[in-house]
């Protein structure tokens, strides 16, 4: 039996050009957020702590656009476990390393993962 690729009731595979710069565009950020991440965790290996490292690894999972509203002292005390004072130096450290960046004051601080920017690390 051969096969008829002109049946009717076979589904249309054609792309519209619009599906199509929408899936590579996603591909594209999806590769970027990837490699972007191996750059940041080479970079950062033997210089960050346990909780610093289990911070970045929970801001990824969150995706693309990281926590809604960045990452606050809040979130980084509740996903680490630790002091208020030990989360304000551990964010501080990610901040002067290049792996997160701060924005806002005082209590609307808020930190958004620094990946495919140009990351100044320091030692």
């Amino acid at each position: 039996m051969k096969w008829n690729w002109q049946h009717k009731d076979w589904p249309d595979f054609r792309w519209d050009q619009s599906a199509l710069a929408e899936f590579e565009s996603r591909h594209l950020r999806q590769s970027g957020i990837l490699i972007g991440k191996a750059r940041l965790y080479d970079r950062l290996r033997g210089r960050i702590n346990p909780r610093q490292q289990k911070a970045l690894e929970r801001m990824f999972r969150e995706g693309l656009n990281g926590f809604k509203g960045g990452l606050s002292a809040e979130n980084y005390i509740s996903i680490t476990g630790t002091s208020r004072a030990t989360a304000t130096r551990d964010l501080a450290k990610l901040v002067q390393l290049g792996a997160l960046v701060r924005t806002g004051e005082l209590k609307s601080t808020r930190y958004w993962l620094n990946v495919g920017q140009q990351q100044n690390l320091v030692d």
